[in-house]
């Protein structure tokens, strides 16, 4: 208790400049949390807006799925599976699909199209693709509405660049051609009820049926109707994605399944994003240090001016490591004061950047999505780092004044003007 009211004397004793120490240091704390918050804030945005797209947060295939597709790895027992998920408080929808490569034809021309089928209402609740229909109609959830429409045609959603090169738009017929999963050709025509997205979206060149329609199209309804090649999970909490893969992995039991979080699915973005994460730590790293120069600064200031001091409690018997503890209880004592005042400055802030955030001047477009909005985030994370680094900075700079009092002789010491 001694020790603290010394070291609350001293810094006490020159006011003006434990009060310089306090802003910068406080400053620092503020930026750090402001930098943190709009870095986390940006990726969880665009995150959010990539895995709602079209990925999900985690994804279920039949074994290396993801690394070599074929028709022919499908889960099987899906419902029941997705059941299991859907019952789940931390999902908020699970959507099953049907993949198949195909020859698009509409008019007078071809093109390549990869054809999705798609459960119409779950698809909905797991991802944007409603909200990107630019022209028709989304798929109907009813079995009725699903079943044969216009002249007898299974209605489809085509992307936007697709539809442009075949010169389709709403109410022509659609041609595709593929191959079907008991090996016959697979070919049927269909409506087209909705163009999905535009030139830049990930769905460009999609075709999406629903899953009675491209069952009956790959002749899959003849072996079961409970067959598809994903299952796409969208959580509640993002960064729940690894653990849960995890968890849901030893729960199924399947080792022909394979759950994985969406930083395996798409782990060119992810990489991506992790190497130009790292250059916002530079600019903390930055700012870290012009806040230990400052702290260096004020402690070995006051430690020059009390050398007579350190040589009296030293001539009276004070242990070095007295001094030694009683110069970093200092520098502790005002990084957490600084702490206290940084997070009073940056809490409101950091609390409007995560409500209202910071408009753009040009939105940025992103697969048919604007992100227009840089939003803060307001974490555990964004307040504990900067209080850690401001408080394990203070105190590292503070070791060279303490161990050089802890160290003086008292005869030097007394004899310093």
């Amino acid at each position: 208790m001694l020790i603290f009211r010394l070291a609350s004397r001293n810094i006490l004793r020159n006011k003006r400049r434990s009060l310089l120490t306090l802003l910068s240091m406080g400053g620092g704390f503020f930026l750090l949390c402001l930098t943190l918050s709009m870095s986390e804030g940006s990726y969880s945005n665009i995150i959010d807006i990539f895995t709602r797209d079209h990925t999900g947060h985690v994804q279920i295939h039949q074994g290396n799925y993801l690394e070599r597709p074929s028709l022919y790895k499908t889960i099987k027992q899906a419902d029941t599976l997705i059941q299991q998920l859907e019952s789940d408080s931390r999902v908020i929808g699970v959507a099953p699909r049907i993949y198949g490569s195909s020859l698009a034809y509409g008019k007078s021309k071809t093109f390549p199209a990869q054809v999705i089928g798609i459960d119409p209402k779950r698809e909905s609740k797991t991802t944007r693709l409603k909200s990107k229909i630019t022209q028709g109609k989304y798929l109907s959830s009813t079995l009725s509405d699903q079943a044969l429409s216009k002249d007898g045609y299974f209605p489809a959603m085509i992307g936007f660049t697709l539809a442009k090169n075949l010169h389709l738009s709403l109410g022509d017929e659609l041609v595709l051609i593929s191959q079907g999963i008991d090996g016959s050709i697979a070919n049927d025509i269909f409506n087209v009820a909705a163009i999905v997205g535009d030139a830049s979206s990930y769905e460009r060149m999609n075709v999406y049926l629903s899953l009675t329609a491209i069952q009956q199209f790959l002749s899959m309804n003849t072996i079961s109707n409970n067959l598809v090649h994903e299952l796409a999970i969208t959580l509640v909490d993002q960064n729940q994605s690894r653990d849960f893969a995890k968890q849901i992995q030893l729960q199924i039991g399947d080792q022909e399944l394979t759950v994985a979080p969406w930083q395996v699915v798409e782990s060119s973005f992810y990489n991506s994003m992790q190497a130009d994460k790292k250059g916002s730590y530079v600019s903390m790293g930055i700012i870290i240090f012009i806040v230990s120069i400052g702290v260096l600064n004020t402690v070995l200031m006051g430690t020059l001016e009390r050398t007579r001091e350190f040589g009296v409690l030293k001539a009276i018997g004070t242990r070095p490591v007295m001094i030694f503890t009683l110069i970093v209880l200092e520098s502790f004592v005002l990084s957490i004061a600084s702490c206290i005042l940084g997070l009073l400055l940056s809490l409101p802030v950091i609390y409007w950047l995560s409500v209202k955030g910071i408009p753009m001047p040009e939105p940025i477009d992103m697969g048919g999505i604007e992100f227009n909005t840089m939003l803060g985030e307001l974490s555990t994370y964004v307040i504990a780092l900067p209080s850690v680094v401001v408080i394990v900075s203070t105190l590292l700079v503070s070791l060279i004044p303490a161990m050089r009092a802890a160290k003086i002789s008292p005869l030097k010491a007394l004899q310093s003007v």
